[in-house]
């Protein structure tokens, strides 16, 4: 379970990271955003729905804490979350946030 304080740090750090990433020109056709449950934090973008009003969720990524450790998880087709073991842990969000959005080998291109 995250703390109170760690959960207000993360949603600082990824409510700025969304400000800087999405220009506002764009974002009437992408959003990113980002949701807290328990011990995981989850990164999704939405997109429009095909001739609707609906907007389509895609997850790119998922953060799990572990004994003070964020570690990487990224999702199959069947919507299972598989940790990737070539990131290594770090007890430094913004660490993980930036292997992220680095794309991590074509991984989370978004």
């Amino acid at each position: 379970m995250i703390d109170a304080f760690t959960k207000k740090k993360i949603t600082k750090i990824l409510d700025e990271y969304i400000e800087a990433k999405i220009p506002k020109h764009v974002r009437n056709e992408l959003r990113l955003n980002f949701t807290i449950r328990g011990s995981n934090v989850t990164l999704y973008q939405e997109r429009p729905a095909y001739m609707s009003d609906d907007w389509v969720k895609l997850n790119i990524a998922q953060f799990r804490i572990d004994q003070k450790e964020w570690k990487v998880y990224w999702q199959d087709s069947k919507s299972k979350w598989h940790h990737i073991d070539d990131i290594a842990p770090s007890s430094n969000f913004e660490t993980q946030l930036k292997v992220v959005d680095q794309g991590h080998n074509g991984l989370f291109d978004f």
